[in-house]
C-alpha cells in the first residue's frame, strides 16, 4: 500500500457502506447528470480514471462504454468491494495527490464527491493534469450549495462546515480555468426507510430528524451538483 499522508477518510461511505450503497441508488433518477457528464467529456472507446472510487459504485457503468477504466482510491477498507464490481475495471490504491498511474495515460478523469474542497487541492490539480493525456478532461463533481433542499441541509450542517463556501470553491475553480455547469436533479428513493437511512449518514441527527419531520411521507429530494470541467491543453 502507498503511504498517503493526505489522506482523510470519509465519514459516510467508509462509514455505512452499506447506506451508502443506498444513496448512489437514488441518484439521479432522471439522468440529468450522466447526460451532462456525457456531454462535458465523453468515454466512449476513451480511457477512464474514476478518481476516488470509494466502493466502485459507477466503474461498471462507465465500462459499458469505456475502452477501459481505472478506479484510484485512497481507503485501503473499500478496494476489495471496489475489485468485486463486474466490468472489468482496474482498481489501485492511490489518492488525488498520488496517482500511480504513468503520464498522459487517460482521456477523462471523474473526481466524484471525492476532491472539492478548496484551496489547498493545487498538488492533486497537477497529478490529474499529469495522468491527463493531451486534450484530456477533468470533471469534478461537486454539490451545489446554492440549490435544493439538500443544499438547504448542507448549509445547517456543522458535518458539512469543512467543505467550505460555494464562494471559495467557485473562485478558485475559476482562477483555474475551469467551466462551472450546475446541474438540477433529485434523489429518489424505493422507501421512506432508505430516505432515512441516508439522511442520518449525511447529517447531524437533529437535522435529519427535523427535515424528515417537516416533510411526512416523502422518498425523495431535489438536488443540485456542479461540474467544474477542466481540460489539458492539446
Amino acid at each position: 500500500m502507498l503511504e498517503l499522508p493526505d489522506f482523510v477518510r470519509a465519514g459516510n461511505q467508509a462509514g455505512n457502506p452499506a447506506a451508502y450503497e443506498i444513496e448512489n441508488a437514488a441518484i439521479d433518477h432522471e439522468g440529468t447528470l450522466a447526460d451532462a457528464l456525457a456531454a462535458a467529456a465523453t468515454w466512449e472507446q476513451r480511457d477512464l480514471l474514476d478518481l476516488g472510487c470509494g466502493t466502485g459504485y459507477w466503474l461498471p457503468g462507465y465500462a459499458q462504454l469505456a475502452r477501459s477504466v481505472v478506479g484510484v482510491e485512497p481507503d485501503p477498507s473499500l478496494l476489495a468491494a471496489a475489485t468485486a464490481r463486474p466490468g472489468d475495471a482496474r482498481v489501485l490504491h492511490g489518492s488525488a495527490e498520488h496517482i500511480p498511474l504513468p503520464d498522459a495515460c487517460m482521456d477523462v478523469v471523474h473526481a466524484r464527491f471525492a476532491y472539492f474542497f478548496p484551496p489547498g487541492c493545487d498538488a492533486g490539480l497537477a497529478e490529474v493534469m499529469r495522468v491527463l493525456r493531451p486534450g484530456g478532461t477533468l470533471v469534478v463533481i461537486d454539490n451545489d450549495h446554492r440549490w435544493g433542499q439538500f443544499a438547504d441541509l448542507l448549509a445547517v450542517s456543522s458535518w458539512a462546515a469543512f467543505q467550505g463556501s460555494a464562494h471559495v470553491t467557485d473562485r478558485w475553480w475559476a482562477a483555474r480555468g475551469t467551466r462551472r455547469q450546475p446541474v438540477r436533479s433529485s434523489w429518489q428513493f424505493e422507501t421512506r426507510e432508505d430516505l432515512e437511512t441516508v439522511l442520518r449518514l449525511e447529517f447531524p441527527p437533529d437535522i435529519a430528524t427535523k427535515w424528515l419531520n417537516e416533510h411526512p411521507g416523502t422518498t425523495g429530494l431535489t438536488y443540485g451538483y456542479v461540474l467544474f470541467v477542466i481540460g489539458r491543453e492539446p
